[in-house]
């Protein structure tokens, strides 16, 4: 308990990339979402939008994550 008060820097630098890879997300899922949604005549569109949606809800995951790591490095005591 030689940590109590203190921030665990290791973590909170994981939890800010984690949140950098969130962002990225965010704005090529709903990108890509768009571009498929404005071409629905093409061929790809069907795995086009596939991925789209798997690229958003990964956004919402890693936002989850990096925040939970966030948090665990500033209030966790341990």
């Amino acid at each position: 308990m030689e940590n109590k008060g203190k921030t665990n820097k290791e973590l909170l630098v994981k939890g800010i990339k984690t949140m950098g890879i969130a962002l990225v997300l965010m704005f090529i899922g709903p990108s890509l979402v768009y571009v498929a949604l404005s071409n629905k005549e093409k061929p790809l569109f069907i795995p086009l939008i596939i991925i789209s949606i798997i690229l958003c809800f990964l956004a919402i995951y890693f936002s989850f994550k990096g925040l939970q790591k966030i948090m665990d490095s500033i209030f966790k005591s341990s």
